[in-house]
Order: structure tokens, then C-alpha cells, then sequence
């Protein structure tokens, strides 16, 4: 994580005090050009970093400069020490160092600082995995985040959803999980693309160097490609008279419920769905409990649907 390193270069600054971008890229296990770019957003965040050139020269921090964390309001520790996903951080492979740097972290807070950091672990944690979530494949994660860290092209094959399956060479520009799905977002022909983590195999790192989009922020880039997917998400919508018994499976099974009115003994709902067979099928799994009113194709549909079923039980 690019936080992570630039704190990682900071207290290198502190601790040693002159480091030629070469150890650092070597330390840090990225390329020198890296090393400039987070010099450079040192700088700008008001860091006073300094560069020698010649021999024996390297960056520096303006003399006695240091940086700690006992500025750090209570509500800041506290955000800091909130528990991460264990799911996520054990599929990155970085159970144990997330918990190491952890540990680290508290102990450079003052003492009067630690009880904030126990009181927000001790109190919230972030379990990403849904009750029914299925098991997906996360092998090649090691791989792509290894090429991220390196800055080197990936070789994979990829099955998309009707099963296709065809190589791909991507340059990674990021990884993102979305609650507990992995997804790599990496540059195709010019243009970022994304792709589900468990539909990958075979990932290999080239020896080729990734090339990054100029100005690319992962961040934005999510927001924004995920409110395209959204838009573009199919929409059924249906109206049905229910008894007020079944509402509570209406819930529990999740279908997406936009209006909810009681009518006398029944209620009528207005429902979301993706597509009309899917509201067919949920208006037969109820039987007799749910009639279905709007639109009238559908109504039309659940009627021949059900007297199939009467056939062939009778």
C-alpha cells in the first residue's frame, strides 16, 4: 500500500540519516522512479525531504526534523487501530504483518495515547464475508500483488461469465475488494480494465515493466466504474397482493422490495427484480400466498406456470 511505504520511507529518513533512492527502491522492493514519485508527494504534504546529488549523496530529512504520533487527536488513534477485515488480509497474504505492524504501531504511541488504540479494537471489527458468501478461488492474489509491488507486467488466462476463457497480458494498476470478492483493475490497450480474481488462473509476473496510466487514481476509478455497473443492472419491476405471512420470507430471502402497503388482510408490494423470469419464479414459490397484478404479461406468465405445475402433479 503506497501509505504504508511512505511512512516506511519516512521513518528510514529518521533512523538512517542519509539513504540514496537506490537502497530505498531495494529496501522497499520497488523501482527507483517509485522512490521519486513518493518523494515528491512527501514533499507536498509538507515533509521537508532534501537531495544530495554526486557521490556520496542521498535523501535526507532537513536536520532535526522528526516525525511522531503523539499529535494524533484520540478520534485519529482510534481510526487507525479500528480492526481490518482478517478475511482480506490473510488472502493478500499479510495476516501476520498486518498483526506485527499492528503491535509496532501502538507501541510508538505515548502510554497516555495506547487506551484509545485498545478501546477501538476492543469494540468494532470489520467481517467483510456475507452468511452465504461462497468460497472463491483467491490463488492468483499472491501473484498480482506481487507484480503491483514490483511494477511488472501479468500473464493470465481469464473465463468470463459464459465461461470463455482467453489469455490475457495486463499491466496492474490496482486491487480492489468489494466486500469479499478480490477484483484486479489493470491497463488493457490503453484503457483500465476490470477483472474478478476468482475467475483468473495460471498468473504469472513477466519480466516486463507495468506500465501506469499518467494521473490514474484507483479510487476514483471505482467509484465511478461501479456506479456505470450499477446504472446499467437490469430492472423488472411487479406488483403483487400478498398475505402479510409471507412478508417475513419477502425479507429474509433478500428480493429487493421497493414499496410495502397494507391493504385490509393483505399487502401489496411493488418489487425489484433483474429480469421477468425472476419474478415469475418468486411468485410460484409461494403458491396461492402471492398473486401477482402488474404488469399483465407477468400475470399471464404466473398463470400458465402454475397450471403446469397442476398437470403434472395431477
Amino acid at each position: 500500500m503506497r501509505a504504508d511505504r511512505l511512512l516506511s520511507i519516512l521513518l528510514l529518513l529518521q533512523v538512517n540519516r542519509k539513504v540514496t533512492a537506490r537502497d530505498l527502491a531495494k529496501r522497499l522492493e520497488v523501482s527507483q522512479r517509485t522512490v521519486l514519485r513518493d518523494m515528491d508527494a512527501l514533499s507536498g504534504a509538507g515533509v521537508p525531504v532534501m537531495a544530495e546529488r554526486g557521490t556520496g549523496g542521498g535523501w535526507s530529512l532537513v536536520e532535526g526534523y522528526q516525525t511522531k504520533l503523539t499529535g494524533l487527536s484520540a478520534a485519529e488513534i482510534q481510526s487507525l487501530f479500528l480492526a481490518r477485515p482478517p478475511g482480506l488480509m490473510a488472502d493478500l497474504g499479510l495476516g501476520r504483518e498486518s498483526d506485527a505492524a499492528m503491535i509496532k504501531l501502538q507501541a510508538s504511541l505515548p502510554a497516555a495515547s495506547r487506551q484509545h488504540a485498545d478501546f477501538a479494537r476492543q469494540r468494532i471489527l470489520v467481517d467483510a464475508r456475507g452468511w452465504r458468501d461462497p468460497a472463491e478461488s483467491v490463488a492468483c492474489l499472491p501473484v498480482l500483488l506481487d507484480a503491483l509491488w514490483r511494477e511488472r507486467r501479468v500473464r493470465f488466462v481469464y473465463s468470463r461469465v459464459l465461461g470463455e476463457a482467453g489469455e490475457r497480458i495486463a499491466d496492474p494498476l490496482g486491487l480492489v475488494a468489494k466486500g469479499s470478492t478480490w477484483y484486479l483493475v489493470a491497463r488493457i490497450e490503453d484503457e483500465p480494465r476490470t477483472y474478478r480474481v476468482s475467475r483468473m488462473r495460471e498468473a504469472e509476473i513477466l519480466e516486463q515493466p507495468a506500465s501506469r496510466m499518467a494521473g490514474f487514481d484507483l479510487t476514483a476509478y471505482w467509484e465511478r466504474s461501479a456506479a456505470e455497473f450499477r446504472e446499467k443492472l437490469p430492472r423488472y419491476y411487479a406488483t403483487f397482493r400478498a398475505s402479510p405471512e409471507v412478508m417475513q420470507w419477502v425479507r429474509y430471502r433478500g428480493w429487493r422490495l421497493e414499496e410495502e402497503v397494507s391493504e385490509g388482510e393483505s399487502v401489496r408490494l411493488r418489487m425489484r427484480f433483474d429480469t421477468e423470469e425472476e419474478a415469475v419464479q418468486f411468485a410460484l414459490s409461494f403458491g396461492g400466498r402471492i398473486e401477482a397484478i402488474e404488469p399483465p404479461e407477468l400475470r399471464a406468465k404466473v398463470l400458465a406456470g402454475a397450471l403446469a405445475i397442476a398437470a403434472v402433479y395431477r
